[in-house]
């Protein structure tokens, strides 16, 4: 009887028992291309790490939501209410919903 699994070293297991996989880019690129929704989110976080806003704009306009999501945090944060209009254009409402709470704000003295 087995009483453990030795893995390879940089191999661990997941809390649901499955063996973790780093996805290269291309590797996540090409399910994406395939329709795999949770590899285009992935490519949507390690964009957003390496801080290319093309790319999460690019994937916003293939339909992905987390890059939606990701550029929205993004242009809250920096009150940048063109870019939230522009994300919402795209297809993220939450962009809108948003937007309009920062336009529904307290009114700039003057």
């Amino acid at each position: 009887m087995i009483t453990h699994l030795t893995l390879p070293l940089g191999q661990g297991r997941s809390m649901s028992g499955m063996t973790k996989i780093n996805a290269d880019r291309d590797t996540l690129r090409a399910l994406a291309d395939e329709g795999n929704e949770l590899a285009l989110d992935r490519l949507a976080d390690l964009a957003d790490q390496r801080g290319d806003l093309q790319e999460l704009s690019d994937l916003l306009d293939e339909g992905c939501m987390r890059a939606g999501q990701l550029l929205t945090a993004r242009a809250v944060t920096k009150g940048d209410l063109l870019e939230l209009q522009r994300i919402s254009d795209a297809g993220y409402d939450e962009a809108g919903n948003e937007l309009n709470r920062l336009l529904a704000g307290p009114a700039p003295p003057g």
